[in-house]
């Protein structure tokens, strides 16, 4: 199994960008599917997640401004970011809690990350 991510770039203040994430290889089925980020310096930390019935959660940073959804026909989740802030410069990341076989156990993957930059 493997995730892709892509869409990270260079945007100014106020912007817009979407990332997308998807998964392929030996897949039955996919629970959650969600996006960390870490800046330099810092921890990776939570952005938000969505469950395979549509319900999401977010981190307050990013409440309002950013909006997680799936296609599950396509294995995809995606992250649309708007109002970008310097402070949202990071390595995104997605993960995924999937199980390649009926009946078999959930593993979580992780995504190779995407660099998002918000600057002037």
């Amino acid at each position: 199994v493997q995730l892709q991510a892509s869409g990270g770039g260079l945007v100014q203040p106020g912007g817009s960008l979407r990332l997308s994430c998807a998964a392929s290889g030996s897949i039955f089925s996919i629970n959650a599917m969600a996006w960390y980020r870490q800046a330099p310096g810092k921890q990776r930390q939570f952005v938000a997640v969505i469950t395979t019935g549509g319900s999401t959660n977010y981190a307050d940073a990013v409440k309002g401004r950013f909006t997680i959804s799936r296609d599950n026909a396509k294995n995809t989740v995606y992250l649309q970011m708007n109002s970008l802030k310097p402070e949202d410069t990071a390595v995104y990341y997605c993960n995924a809690d999937i199980a390649e076989v009926v009946a078999g156990p959930v593993h979580r993957y992780w995504g190779q990350g995407t660099q998002v930059t918000v600057s002037s």
